[in-house]
């Protein structure tokens, strides 16, 4: 099922304490991180949000420190996907942990803010309707879609022990 929303655009080196302050990590909770997601640089970002919507960025996404925290506010704000010219390494992991899918694109600079854009993480393409433009990256593989399925690492590896079947765990 193809990811659809709005694009919300961001620069570089966007880093975890821009995605959510520390004062906010006294929380887990996702809804409540998500109130203040990316705050310190756009104060109304998380009430522009629709569920459903997408970042967009340049390279370097989720530098910073390593905390769980900001993958967890973005989709606690109701975002569906990340996509960037790059991503630092930490967020990359911390996002599969939670399940929020994201995708590596030298196409980004071509999406304007507010464009809409449907993701098909099965084979990687971006389509951008505002725009009539289709945008090739990497197809999500499929271990990491059954990751995103079931909302994140822990329900997947707990589906795993269950004996869920392996073709009810992907796609």
């Amino acid at each position: 099922m193809p990811l659809k929303g709005r694009v919300h655009k961001f620069s570089d080196d966007i880093n975890t304490d821009d995605i959510i302050a520390a004062k906010y990590l006294v929380s887990a909770d996702a809804q409540e991180l998500g109130k203040h997601c990316m705050e310190t640089i756009r104060v109304d970002f998380s009430r522009a949000v629709s569920p459903g919507d997408i970042i967009v960025a340049g390279s370097n996404f989720g530098c910073g420190s390593s905390r769980e925290h900001a993958p967890l506010a973005i989709k606690g704000c109701g975002v569906s996907a990340v996509i960037a010219k790059s991503f630092a390494a930490i967020f990359f992991r911390n996002a599969i942990n939670i399940g929020l899918p994201f995708l590596e694109s030298a196409d980004v600079d071509k999406i304007n803010d507010g464009d809409v854009v449907e993701i098909d993480l099965a084979t990687g393409v971006i389509n951008n309707i505002t725009q009539n433009k289709l945008y090739k990256t990497q197809a999500f593989p499929p271990f990491l879609e059954g990751i995103v399925k079931v909302g994140g690492l822990m329900n997947y590896l707990k589906r795993c022990q269950q004996g869920v079947p392996q073709q009810d765990k992907h796609r």
